[in-house]
């Protein structure tokens, strides 16, 4: 996936409270909802320590506040640590943090300290956003398309594989198609024989990956990928319910799973 920059988490309050009604509309739920239904899980105002990391590329701007924002939004209770790296995490504890968030250029990870729970944020991400898509109430059918078998689409494929999704998938990677195939048993598609889909996960980091042949009515696209995967003349035409949001879901299932 792409690495964020501080345009993309510009009003996060703004970016969530949409996503939240995103994801209402298919769903019926808000994210907290999904998350709960996820993992069965629920918060109870824990203390959330968040530390930036100057390491590899450094922090980027708006992260730590963004996150700070994020978990505030969700109910948890959270600061933003004075120090980076390793002085930061040690800080974060003498505060009191339960839950620890950082990240590098590699993994951000959550970590409760009480349970010994850990979470990497692509994993999370691909389930809970292929959650949201496995509910859409208006799917006219099982079957599901998923673009993008890396490591934020796999862990999405596999979850709709587990629900009994029948479940269509494709790469530009031969590898990583290849290796899905194989592990989840899911077909390979080809755009060259279209087919319409009314839920559709992507999770690449490229722009306009979803042609117009894939695409029906009322359809859901749930992507986390950065640029946007679809055009806003092709969302129009056929009435598209895109849930996306930079960081804010990731976060949330994260913070969720590790409860």
């Amino acid at each position: 996936m792409a690495l964020l920059t501080p345009d993309d988490l510009i009003n996060i309050n703004k970016q969530l409270q949409e996503a939240d009604s995103a994801v209402r509309r298919v769903t019926g739920l808000d994210i907290k909802g999904i998350c709960k239904a996820l993992y069965g899980t629920s918060q109870s105002s824990e203390k959330v320590g968040i530390v930036p990391v100057t390491s590899g590329n450094g922090i980027i701007g708006n992260f730590s506040a963004s996150l700070h924002a994020i978990t505030q939004y969700f109910g948890f209770d959270s600061f933003v640590t004075d120090s980076p790296d390793v002085s930061g995490y040690y800080e974060a504890v003498r505060n009191g943090a339960e839950i620890i968030l950082m990240a590098d250029d590699h993994t951000f990870l959550a970590h409760n300290l009480n349970n010994g729970k850990i979470a990497n944020n692509q994993p999370c991400t691909g389930m809970i956003y292929a959650e949201i898509a496995s509910r859409h109430q208006k799917a006219d059918s099982k079957d599901v398309l998923v673009i993008g078998l890396g490591k934020v689409g796999f862990p999405g494929a596999a979850h709709f594989v587990h629900k009994g999704f029948r479940v269509y998938g494709y790469d530009a990677d031969e590898t990583l198609l290849k290796r899905t195939v194989s592990n989840l048993g899911i077909i390979p598609f080809d755009f060259e024989t279209p087919k319409k889909f009314s839920i559709i996960f992507e999770a690449t980091p490229c722009a306009n990956t979803v042609p117009e042949a894939v695409l029906s009515e009322n359809c859901v696209l749930s992507t986390p990928g950065i640029p946007c995967a679809i055009s806003e003349e092709l969302q129009k035409k056929y009435n598209v319910q895109l849930v996306t949001e930079p960081l804010g879901i990731g976060t949330a299932s994260m913070l969720y799973s590790v409860l």
